[in-house]
């Protein structure tokens, strides 16, 4: 199969003052379409900081990433953001919806960044799928936590992207609301197709993946494939 997402030596560090912080230290790894993959690791580790450059939210000192055929390196900022929003979707652990729009009007606003005329169908239809085709009309605030991640699934997937990554998806849920938000999101992701990264510390979400790659430290310790 294809590879969509290509990583090659990747090289990462920040300056605190004078001393010279290395986050990621020769990571090397590859994720072919449509696989699901979980990034693991302490806190610490780098894994937050490896999904933001995988995904063109960041740029790295040295090596390459080929994210769905592109190199990362060689786009412009509004490059990025396009791929960002024709090919990419998120999950962020605080689930990031914007306060004054609608559960549907955060759906939506992928598709309408892309000119779509259908985005309110669209989003009313993963609302539905998303189990909350009832709270449409309601803002962020009038949400519980569950609900509002599961607003950003739907989000996620709105613009049916080639790849979703998510960074600790479940990290601000209860144990019963994060297990059905993880029911949605695999569901989600095997009817349409998508690839899936997942960054979390949770090893039993991380087993439901077919591949599992850990950090330590900024470094690759560990590679397995999972037994579905």
């Amino acid at each position: 199969m294809a590879k969509i997402l290509n990583v090659e030596h990747l090289k990462k560090s920040y300056s605190s003052g004078s001393k010279k912080l290395d986050i990621l230290n020769d990571i090397s790894f590859s994720v072919e379409q449509g696989e699901t993959f979980a990034i693991v690791g302490p806190s610490g580790s780098g894994k937050t900081t490896l999904l933001g450059l995988c995904a063109g939210l960041d740029k790295v000192d040295s090596g390459r990433i080929e994210l769905c055929g592109q190199f990362i390196k060689d786009l412009t900022e509004d490059e990025r953001a396009q791929l960002r929003n024709q090919k990419v979707g998120f999950i962020f652990q605080d689930f990031q919806l914007i306060s004054t729009l609608t559960a549907l009007e955060n759906v939506a606003v992928p598709l309408e960044l892309q000119g779509s005329k259908s985005a309110v169908t669209v989003a009313k239809e993963l609302l539905e799928k998303v189990g909350l085709g009832d709270r449409g009309h309601h803002y962020p605030s009038q949400l519980s936590g569950g609900e509002q991640q599961r607003v950003a699934l739907a989000r996620a997937f709105s613009n049916q992207p080639s790849i979703l990554f998510a960074d600790e998806p479940t990290g601000n849920l209860d144990a019963e609301t994060g297990e059905k938000v993880v029911e949605l999101l695999f569901n989600l992701n095997k009817e349409l197709g998508t690839t899936l990264i997942i960054v979390t510390h949770d090893m039993d979400l991380a087993k439901r993946t077919e591949r599992i790659l850990k950090l330590k430290g900024g470094r690759v310790v560990q590679e397995n494939t999972v037994a579905i």
